[in-house]
């Protein structure tokens, strides 16, 4: 083994020896090749799984709470009070304007807006068979020369607040079939004062 290395060393050095000192015949040894490293640049494309994709939440968000929208106002304006003429004063009737009637005293008054502007005045009413009736009416129509077919006569002044019972001239002595009998004077100032709609209430 010690000779094969010995043999292997004295060739490898004779044959440096004659590359070096052989003279010009000798090949001129080959020049260095300079190498140049190209940086390789590798890029990574995200593969789509890798990227994050934003999805719709399955859950819809929670609605506004009633706290963040304003409430509406339950508070209604209160209307403000109308004042309703009163009951004229010495009268027996609840009614502020029309004409009144008290078959007991026998007496009638026009009232406006709560004051007397006509009366008393005296009225003689229905007899017995023909009561004039009680409560509160308005006055339907007005007939200026009006003439009872039924009983065969006259009715001046006619102001009708029932079907078939007035305000007109008649007797103040003898009694009626219901109607309110005036003076003639009387009559004519509730025939010109009195209006369709105005009310007429008739107590006992």
């Amino acid at each position: 083994m010690k000779k094969l290395i010995s043999a292997v060393t004295g060739v490898a050095a004779a044959a440096v020896l004659g590359a070096c000192s052989g003279g010009g015949s000798a090949a001129p040894a080959a020049a260095p090749v300079a190498t140049t490293t190209t940086p390789v640049v590798t890029t990574t494309t995200p593969s789509p799984s890798s990227v994050p994709v934003e999805t719709p939440s399955s859950t819809p968000p929670p609605p506004p709470t009633s706290s963040s929208k304003p409430k509406p106002s339950t508070t209604k304006p209160k209307p403000k009070p109308v004042d309703k003429p009163k009951p004229a004063a010495g009268v027996p009737c609840s009614i502020s304007s029309g004409a009144c009637v008290d078959l007991s005293a026998k007496k009638t008054w026009i009232i406006r807006d709560g004051k007397v502007v006509y009366g008393p005045v005296p009225i003689t009413a229905g007899k017995k068979g023909y009561p004039t009736p009680l409560g509160t009416f308005s006055v339907i129509s007005k007939v200026k020369n009006y003439h009872s077919r039924q009983f065969d006569a006259p009715m001046p002044n006619s102001v009708f607040f029932v079907p078939g019972i007035a305000f007109h001239s008649g007797s103040l002595s003898q009694q009626s079939h219901g109607c309110i009998h005036l003076s003639p004077g009387a009559s004519a100032k509730y025939f010109s004062t009195l209006k369709v709609g105005d009310p007429v209430q008739v107590v006992r």
